[in-house]
């Protein structure tokens, strides 16, 4: 089978970036234009592509082809099944990123980055006078990454365990795998203003995608859950005593009630909606830096 026209895999990113707008209900022209302009092709392997069923969720299907076109759709493709690493859901990603927003020039470092799909489409929200860093800790999948990247220069991958690195001052911080708790070094590399977006999750299947903002004092953060989500582990940032606590929190209102994470030292109270060891959210609003 021949290759398909350039133009008309572009004519499909484009419409498949439309179709973000419509299904995510994205408000940013930088956010489609970015999706519209990376190509999901080279991030994820030749195909045909496994697909994860949304009618299964343990199952993949094969696509019909290797047409580069098949990719531009809103679904899950499987880049290592073994360890059940997928390119991510577009239209979550989509939404999660129109949210923040991203700005030109920022500093971003991504956490647990697969192939570099979405790390790219970062790359082009901040802009050559950005910075991206993208840590991942399977050796495969970073040398993919550092790759498929090669067209950002402003992008460097790093192959270690994201969970002991040390993190530069970053503007935002993203992490694409569920972790039961912010790490202190997460929080401490935030700048004033910064963001910490990251899925807060109990199990797989069950979490919230947490959006933390810096007010400046490295002690008390914004704090709001954006969405339900269910990602593969975190690992080395799994605790099973939390992981039940916060299932029992989800369970009473899905965090809607969250405003704040505090790192000051307080007596659990009523204003605690999950306390923990050096950190808590919070029903109360974020204290000023």
């Amino acid at each position: 089978m021949n290759d398909p026209p350039t133009d008309t895999i572009a004519a499909a990113r484009r419409s498949y970036a439309e179709e973000l707008r419509l299904t995510a209900q994205v408000r940013s022209p930088a956010v489609i234009a970015a999706f519209a302009t990376v190509p999901r092709e080279r991030f994820v392997g030749p195909g045909p592509w496994h697909v994860l069923s949304p009618m299964g969720p343990a199952e993949h299907w094969t696509t019909a082809n290797a047409d580069p076109v098949t990719v531009y759709h809103d679904v899950l493709i499987a880049l290592d099944e073994a360890r059940r690493i997928n390119n991510g859901q577009p239209s979550l990603w989509a939404y999660l990123l129109d949210q923040l927003p991203i700005l030109a020039g920022e500093r971003v470092t991504h956490l647990g980055c697969g192939t570099g799909y979405y790390t790219a489409i970062i790359a082009e929200l901040v802009g050559p006078t950005g910075a991206v860093k993208a840590i991942e800790m399977h050796a495969d999948l970073a040398a993919k990454a550092r790759v498929s990247l090669e067209s950002w220069p402003h992008v460097t991958v790093i192959n270690v365990d994201a969970a002991s690195v040390s993190i530069e001052p970053s503007d935002l911080i993203v992490a694409s795998a569920g972790a039961t708790h912010p790490l202190p070094a997460w929080l401490d590399a935030l700048k004033s203003g910064g963001r910490l977006l990251f899925p807060l999750t109990a199990t797989k299947e069950r979490g919230g995608m947490l959006l933390l903002v810096s007010t400046g004092s490295g002690v008390n953060f914004a704090a709001q859950f954006l969405c339900s989500v269910g990602f593969i582990d975190f690992e080395g940032v799994r605790n099973p005593d939390i992981s039940r606590r916060l299932a029992r929190a989800l369970t009473r209102d899905q965090g809607r009630a969250v405003q704040s994470l505090r790192r000051d030292l307080h007596p659990k109270g009523r204003t605690c909606w999950l306390h923990e060891e050096g950190w808590c959210l919070s029903r109360r609003p974020p204290a000023s830096g």
